[in-house]
């Protein structure tokens, strides 16, 4: 038996993915930064603002103004209240999960707990909640997996981490811990989700549907 199951957030408990992908690329083409969908994915899925400020310095030359990420942030939520939706079965399994589980994520806590309580997930914030704001070393770094399996008391061995971002399959393989797949969001329909040699997971799946098909012993009776 596992000792704790994490989940990521955005783009695997939520349907969150496409929403930030679409705002960022609207706010950036307000400063004359044009990219698009897959450039998105390929450097920012999984990543946390800071990456995405170092990103378009490098590739654009361009400072990000200071205002930019509230603004953004902003613009952001109130997009999530109108349109942010559960993924399809995820709240089946979480009912019926019978190992601890808990949410690692590498967006701002503000942003994680909004999320979460618009999609009735409102249990999963307070200890059950880990941000990337609480370690020196985002993902792909394993720091925040680490971080929230010894806070749970769970052996890192013993630990499943469920991830859609390369960068997320990265940070929980360094971490020593089992790794699914999660390919069903919006932002991955259509694409070929392509892995890296090291990004490879143990197993991948598109549906909460058949979560305990892959391991029928994380069950008990509905």
């Amino acid at each position: 038996m596992l000792d704790l199951v994490i989940f990521d957030c955005d783009g695997v408990l939520i349907d969150s993915e496409i929403i930030s992908a679409t705002m960022l690329v609207e706010a950036l083409a307000d400063l004359g930064v044009r990219i698009d969908l897959p450039y998105v994915a390929r450097h920012f899925l999984g990543r946390s603002y800071p990456t995405v400020m170092a990103t378009i310095r490098q590739d654009f030359g361009l400072d990000l103004p200071t205002a930019f990420e509230a603004d953004y942030r902003t613009r952001l939520l109130a997009a999530f209240e109108r349109e942010l939706r559960i993924m399809p079965q995820v709240k089946g399994v979480l009912d019926r999960l019978r190992v601890p589980f808990c949410v690692a994520t590498s967006s701002s806590p503000k942003r994680a707990e909004m999320s979460l309580r618009l999609v009735g997930l409102g249990d999963l914030v307070g200890p059950r909640l880990f941000t990337a704001s609480m370690v020196a070393n985002g993902k792909p770094a394993p720091d925040l997996f680490l971080h929230a399996a010894r806070v749970c008391g769970a052996d890192a061995a013993r630990t499943l981490v469920i991830e859609d971002s390369l960068t997320g399959l990265r940070a929980g393989l360094a971490a020593g811990m089992q790794v699914w797949r999660f390919t069903g969001g919006s932002h991955l329909r259509g694409t070929d989700a392509q892995e890296t040699e090291d990004a490879r997971p143990h197993r991948r799946f598109d549906s909460f549907a058949d979560f305990f098909q892959i391991d029928p012993t994380m069950t008990g009776p509905p």
